[in-house]
């Protein structure tokens, strides 16, 4: 293979590739000067110029002359008379001598192996630069087509055929992904395997929410309110804090717009995801009131030591302040970064269908009701109304306890 179709074909298949040309120039001076050492044993004293355009390789070997008799005569930069006039029979000791060095006195293997190791360094830098490309766009919203659906994660490409990854972690358990499709998502994380960049995609991260709230309220995309925090159970419930930097702007209608037109785009692509936006507040007790939003809090007891706090309602305003399998609770609970307790305000009227936990003391023992208690439930509906693992993990009650109390409640009302 001549040095121009050598250069030509990586040439273009770095162009294809978008390596720059002073990159290409680089890498290409490095496979000759790699070829040079093996050969010679240093490249110190040879010059490669290239020109990657025409396809033209110059390698010059450049030596000074010393007597046949001198004791430098092996030095690598030097050649005897004898031999430099053999290339130029006027040459005098002490000149210098420039040796053009020709591709096909490497031979045919060597030339052959140098190929193959242009491509290996365009295609270790084509990853190289994609995984810096995306590295600098984590948190940053993406559209890009559904290529595979595997079991574990959907992969899709994006407009330069890189391809991208949704592990079933990270997708909302509501999706339906057909191949072809255009998918968003937000850039989660980078990860380098085995040399090669893994592009990891969420459509669960509270960041994918956020970055839709950008897209579809120009107020927050400019900077005049900001979301102070998001929380999400993806693909069911999330709660949005915001705030106005301008008064005359009220930050939730903003974010919901007129009859909902701003916030119904963003329910529909999460899965109609119920999304609760919220006026943030430095106020602590209005803005966890705010959070445990569809229900009226009576009052509440804030221990700020232990970060709890025990919030009082009218007995048809708890099962909304739990809600469904105890999520509103939850995110409330995440919102405002605290546990919490919520309690019957005793002096409202009492829920007729509603079983006081007392009341299943002879099939219930003692301290299970009385652990129920500590944490606001002291009725049946209050703790059928949050599922099991919310049970388990707001009490020091063990699985299987859960389990059976659960099961002596239903019985109750079936």
């Amino acid at each position: 293979m001549t040095s121009g179709l050598l250069i030509e074909s990586f040439a273009d298949f770095a162009r294809s590739k978008n390596i720059d040309r002073p990159t290409m120039i680089a890498i290409l001076e490095e496979v000759f000067r790699t070829m040079i050492r093996k050969k010679y044993g240093t490249d110190e004293n040879f010059d490669v110029i290239i020109n990657a355009e025409s396809g033209d390789l110059e390698m010059w070997r450049t030596r000074e002359i010393v007597d046949d008799d001198s004791e430098d005569i092996w030095d690598y930069d030097k050649i005897p008379l004898a031999e430099a006039r053999k290339i130029q029979d006027d040459f005098e000791v002490g000149e210098q001598v420039a040796e053009e060095v020709k591709l096909d006195d490497f031979g045919r293997r060597v030339v052959q192996t140098a190929r193959q190791t242009l491509i290996q360094k365009i295609k270790d830098m084509e990853k190289e630069l994609l995984y810096q490309k995306y590295k600098d766009q984590v948190g940053d919203l993406v559209t890009a087509e559904v290529y595979q659906l595997l079991k574990h994660e959907i992969i899709l490409v994006d407009t330069e055929n890189n391809e991208l990854s949704i592990p079933r972690a990270e997708q909302i358990s509501k999706d339906r992904y057909r191949k072809g499709e255009s998918v968003k998502a937000v850039i989660s994380r980078v990860d380098m395997l085995n040399g090669t960049p893994k592009i990891v995609l969420s459509r669960t991260s509270p960041v994918f929410l956020e970055r839709l709230f950008e897209i579809e309220v120009p107020e927050i995309y400019d900077g005049l309110i900001s979301i102070r925090k998001i929380v999400r159970e993806p693909g069911e419930r999330a709660k949005v804090a915001v705030e106005s930097y301008d008064d005359r702007i009220d930050p939730v209608g903003a974010c919901v717009g007129m009859k909902g037109s701003r916030i119904h785009g963003i329910v529909r692509e999460l899965g109609n995801e119920n999304i609760d936006v919220i006026n943030y507040t430095e106020n602590l007790e209005l803005l966890i009131s705010r959070a445990l939003s569809p229900a009226k809090v009576s009052s509440m007891t804030i221990d700020h030591e232990t970060k709890r706090v025990s919030v009082f309602l009218k007995p048809d305003q708890v099962s909304l302040a739990i809600g469904k399998g105890g999520q509103n609770i939850k995110l409330a609970g995440r919102l405002v970064d605290m546990e919490i307790d919520v309690f019957r305000d005793n002096e409202g009227q009492e829920d007729d269908e509603d079983v006081d936990l007392m009341e299943f003391s002879d099939e219930i023992d003692d301290w299970m009701i009385q652990e129920l208690r500590k944490v606001g439930l002291d009725t049946a509906k209050s703790v059928l109304a949050l599922s099991k693992e919310e049970l388990v993990r707001r009490t020091d009650l063990e699985e299987d306890t859960v389990e059976e109390v659960l099961n002596i409640l239903k019985q109750e009302f079936e």
